[in-house]
């Protein structure tokens, strides 16, 4: 993403919005996010979205993987157009700005130093105060970014790249740890499968498409179960390189070739059946009927359909956000801040990032 403002034509453009302002927005707040291989910033304004702007990394696609220092590197050529744009798409001054939000954790310890020292930076610049977000804080807000937002409490599924747990969310800011990953997140799961599959990084859409068109019936995966709500993902990610290894070269050849489909359809639903389990648990032991799920694996199609299925025989309802906000993104990030901002909190300026950042 190449972004290039002239002096002449920022110069008109900041003149007429203040031209055609009559009276100032209240709470403008500016989302940065930097966690992993996305530079992202979105504007809210008031409670609404303005503008959501996400600079995505090609260079990690060779790697098969997020190489950390080359999307440190990265966030630091792109993080002022992206925050530029965004407040250009939104028609905001940087005066207008009442806070900034950012992501401080988890994530790759590169990445995130660039955002929270530029965010830094830029509030003891403007005179604004600015607030540390948990990249999963962020996640839950963005259930909130439509115009029907969830009610309190409601649960809520996390389930991305680098996590998977269950929230009890009991209002916008306030949210208890159910269940969680013992080992591997879904996301991983997909990701590492879809290597041995010989599939693209990242593969968790690559698997969905492919599941849409296979038999989720031609193997069966075992489906790990603890007690409580938590999960273990490495076991199918072990038996899926097991189920393949026991074939010979020529037999794995020939199978990839003319099964990969079904193989990809049987995983996914192994994965899926997992993933539900402890949620459906959760929604008879607490008798919560709201149910939202966040983070980049909320895109996959059969999970929502598992989980739509299960909240209508519940007669609940299955909140998820618009799958562009499913993925890394600012809006989340800004939605999160603004919430917890309009009730007067900052952080200090000795905050910094901290990759394991626990959701409290």
């Amino acid at each position: 993403m190449a972004l290039v403002f002239f002096r002449g034509a920022e110069k008109k453009r900041l003149n007429a919005i203040n031209q055609s302002r009559s009276v100032p927005p209240k709470q403008v707040i500016l989302g940065i996010e930097s966690s992993c291989d996305d530079t992202a910033a979105a504007v809210i304004v008031d409670g609404m979205l303005k503008s959501s702007v996400v600079s995505s990394q090609l260079e990690h696609v060779a790697y098969g993987g997020v190489v950390p220092e080359l999307a440190s590197r990265a966030h630091e050529r792109v993080i002022v157009p992206v925050v530029e744009e965004a407040l250009r798409q939104a028609q905001i001054l940087k005066s207008d700005l009442s806070g900034i939000a950012v992501t401080s954790g988890p994530g790759l310890i590169g990445s995130l130093l660039v955002g929270v020292s530029f965010t830094k930076a830029m509030a003891v610049g403007l005179g604004v105060p600015f607030i540390g977000i948990n990249h999963l804080e962020g996640h839950l807000s963005s259930l909130y970014l439509g115009p029907n937002g969830p009610p309190s409490p409601h649960l809520s599924l996390i389930v991305s790249g680098g996590h998977t747990q269950l929230m009890k969310v009991t209002s916008p800011v306030t949210a208890e740890l159910m269940g969680r990953t013992r080992d591997d997140a879904a996301g991983e799961a997909f990701d590492k499968v879809g290597k041995i599959l010989g599939l693209d990084y990242p593969a968790g859409p690559v698997i969905d498409e492919r599941a849409k068109k296979g038999d989720p019936t031609f193997h069966a995966f075992p489906r790990t179960r603890l007690q409580g709500y938590d999960w273990s993902f490495s076991g199918i990610k072990t038996s899926v390189l097991y189920f393949l290894n026991a074939l010979s070269e020529k037999e794995r050849e020939s199978l990839l070739e003319q099964s990969l489909n079904d193989i990809a359809a049987s995983f996914q639903e192994a994965v899926v059946d997992m993933l539900v389990a402890p949620v459906k648990k959760a929604m008879k032991e607490t008798g919560i009927r709201h149910l939202g799920i966040v983070g980049g694996v909320s895109a996959n199609t059969r999970l929502r359909t598992k989980l739509n299925d299960l909240v209508n025989s519940m007669d609940g309802h299955l909140y998820v956000p618009d799958l562009e906000y499913c993925m890394d993104n600012a809006a989340m990030i800004a939605m999160a801040g603004y919430q917890r901002m309009i009730q007067g909190e900052s952080s200090p300026l000795t905050l910094t990032a901290d990759p394991s950042l626990k959701l409290s």
